[in-house]
């Protein structure tokens, strides 16, 4: 797809961010996480650069996650208007989700949701995530679980919905899929990765028979060995990593 590029249009922390987000959606599809053209991924722009306004991208509605590119991502309002001209639609419906947790989470500055085939496997299952591996342990420590009430269109959900995911990184949407919320792109990106492997190997342990549950007393403070086992950098320790990855790939993203 020819699209012009907007890097000399847009502020340049604006342009990183673009090109971060463009790149989550990319590895999103090269994990095998995406649902088609459906669900989304967005992340809030600094309010300095918006005159102290909301504002946010989000991807074009229509392209496949492996299309989108840093100048193709949609600049909208809370109100899923668009704030900068596009050739591109949006979906208001999709970024309902989004908006409500944007609303009540100024720490979430990327909301990364899912309909992957683990993840609404897990999501079906009465006993929801089981402490039954490493990956795990850092999901239950901060999961909150939203109950299914249909296609996210009404606004009456909202409250519902920012109620239940409260404080946590990590949404399970019943009978729907996954969701993480990150400080910044590559945290929710991190968050997905470690959330989608534990409902693969929970769908993959509970296929095979019993399975044994993790002590309690083990992962009572992840927090502190995830801080140790990323020498304080968090995601940014493997961000760079996945840039490489996708530039070995060859992805356009970052234009």
């Amino acid at each position: 797809m020819n699209i012009p590029s907007l890097k000399d249009s847009v502020h340049p922390d604006e342009w990183k961010l673009r090109c971060d987000l463009a790149a989550c959606y990319r590895l999103v599809a090269a994990y095998g996480w995406s649902d088609l053209v459906f669900t989304h991924i967005s992340a809030r722009i600094p309010d300095q650069l918006c005159n102290g306004e909301h504002h946010f991208l989000i991807n074009p509605y229509g392209l496949m996650f492996d299309e989108i590119t840093a100048s193709s991502l949609v600049k909208i309002d809370m109100a899923c208007n668009k704030v900068q001209d596009s050739p591109f639609p949006v979906n208001p419906a999709g970024f309902t989700i989004h908006s409500a947790i944007h609303a009540i989470r100024e720490d979430a500055q990327c909301v990364l949701h899912t309909h992957s085939r683990a993840g609404v496997g897990v999501s079906a299952q009465a006993c929801g995530v089981l402490p039954i591996s490493q990956q795990s342990t850092f999901v239950l420590g901060s999961l909150a679980y939203h109950d299914y009430e249909g296609v996210a269109l009404r606004g009456d959900e909202i409250p519902r919905l920012q109620a239940d995911l409260g404080t946590a990184h990590y949404l399970m949407l019943r009978n729907h899929g996954l969701l993480t919320v990150g400080k910044s792109i590559p945290d929710a990106f991190l968050n997905m990765y470690t959330f989608e492997s534990t409902c693969r190997i929970q769908v993959d342990a509970l296929s095979a028979g019993q399975v044994h549950h993790i002590n309690p007393k083990v992962s009572s403070d992840n927090t502190m060995i995830m801080d140790q086992a990323t020498v304080g950098q968090g995601a940014q320790l493997a961000w760079p990593a996945l840039l490489r990855k996708l530039e070995r790939m060859g992805s356009d993203h970052a234009t």
